[in-house]
């Protein structure tokens, strides 16, 4: 009996008996949905889906076959991939380190259905903890004359692990249009502010100055546009009048890691669809 469930996710031009048709397709192979969950973007009348099944045959065959079907006969864009993936994940990282550590213990501790491949970092402040927890740490220094250069062994390093996921936990660098088109992975930031707000350096200082009374993370898909990447995942926290910017930061950093761990999750997990700059996220 299969214990690996295949889970697909599709979007394209909304029409009639779509949810039928990929229900009954997955039951003529007298397989077994566990999932399956559905959006309609009325305005742009495109439909997405999530569904998770468990095969009746040869796993990867009834994949292959589903992404023709769900491309030939439904006109859909398709993923599809296996619960028990592990994609390889390289975490990008300069000083700050709450995410750093906060990301690896979650996937020392089997929170996130991938593997973290290798470190890099634009600084040696972190190497001795990245020694320790056993992951391979890169130092590529990055200024603004050798930023080519580096993006370039950057990429190298990425490719020779064969990563899947970029994720940078506050490092503290701008990713090139060049990096990000030959990444050949998505990369995912985390931004210490609830975007569009505050959108830029020191955040907290801005919210602070501005008197706001809630302050937020936001984990977005990193693009050419600085900050103006798919949202992923956000969350907030209430401030008052007492806090200073050290209160905000500290308040700031918990969900710094609560949301950009959870982004994680949500990709690694296959529920996230993107579209145009915008996410729909199956939870």
């Amino acid at each position: 009996m299969n214990t690996t469930s295949i889970i697909a996710l599709l979007h394209g031009p909304d029409q009639s008996g779509l949810v039928a048709k990929v229900s009954g397709w997955i039951f003529d192979r007298k397989s077994n949905i566990h999932h399956a969950d559905q959006h309609k973007d009325q305005e742009a009348n495109i439909f997405f889906q999530r569904v998770e099944w468990t095969p009746s045959g040869q796993i990867d065959e009834e994949a292959a076959a589903f992404e023709k079907f769900a491309h030939d006969e439904l006109g859909m864009a398709v993923k599809v991939a296996k619960s028990t993936d592990r994609p390889k994940v390289a975490l990008f990282v300069s000083k700050i380190d709450h995410c750093f550590h906060d990301t690896i213990l979650r996937f020392r501790s089997g929170e996130m259905a991938g593997e973290l491949a290798c470190i890099i970092s634009n600084h040696e402040a972190l190497k001795a903890d990245a020694e320790i927890y056993g992951i391979p740490f890169y130092h590529v220094p990055v200024n603004k004359d050798t930023k080519a250069t580096a993006e370039a062994r950057q990429l190298e390093i990425v490719h020779q692990h064969n990563t899947q996921l970029v994720v940078m936990a506050r490092y503290m660098q701008v990713l090139s249009d060049e990096f990000l088109a030959n990444a050949a992975c998505p990369v995912i930031n985390i931004h210490h502010s609830f975007l569009p707000a505050f959108a830029g350096g020191k955040p907290y200082h801005q919210a602070h100055t501005r008197g706001v009374k809630l302050i937020g993370a936001t984990a977005h898909y990193a693009t050419a546009d600085l900050d103006e990447g798919p949202i992923i995942h956000q969350d907030v926290t209430r401030i008052n009048h007492r806090n200073s910017v050290s209160d905000l930061i500290r308040k700031g950093k918990d969900l710094e890691k609560s949301v950009f761990a959870q982004a994680i999750r949500l990709h690694l997990d296959n529920r996230i669809l993107v579209y145009h700059n915008k996410t729909v996220v199956f939870d």
